[in-house]
């Protein structure tokens, strides 16, 4: 039964009555909670990474990739609703849940799929993607021939 619901379970924000209050666990109290250990496990592993990148003497590329993403959940999820006073504004957790909130914010503050700007960013991420990939594949293509000396190449000098 889990595994057949599993797209459609979600755990939605408080109701906005709660404000930027405490709300009882059923009512959206969980929601809360789980957004804490989420939020304190996504940044700690960020520090991880970006230590462990620091002790290898790697780049620290892949964290401030990684930063970029932490930096939309926290817009999404805490910024957005500190600013507009109500932990409702935020994006439920869940699959399906946050697909419907995406369409709703679109519908109330404009189709984001005819806004030009969003299609620029969703090309461009769908292309660095492949480039990503094609160099990956390109290297790996390569090994026999000497390609993997762009590993000494990733440290920091």
């Amino acid at each position: 039964q889990f595994v057949r619901q599993l797209f459609w379970l979600g755990l939605e924000p408080p109701a906005p009555e709660f404000g930027l209050s405490i709300p009882p666990l059923a009512q959206g109290g969980w929601w809360l909670m789980a957004g804490f250990f989420l939020t304190l496990s996504v940044l700690l592993w960020w520090v991880r990474m970006y230590r462990r990148a620091r002790a290898l003497g790697m780049g620290t590329h892949v964290a401030w990739a990684f930063a970029a993403a932490i930096w939309l959940y926290l817009v999404l999820g805490f910024i957005r609703p500190l600013l507009m006073g109500s932990w409702s504004e935020a994006v439920p957790f869940g699959i399906f849940p946050h697909l419907d909130w995406t369409a709703a914010f679109s519908i109330k503050y404009g189709n984001l799929f005819y806004n030009p700007f969003h299609m620029l960013s969703i090309a461009f991420l769908y292309g660095a993607t492949l480039l990503f990939a094609m160099h990956g594949a390109t290297i790996l293509a390569v090994g026999r021939y000497g390609g993997e000396r762009e590993i000494e190449q990733i440290t920091d000098r």
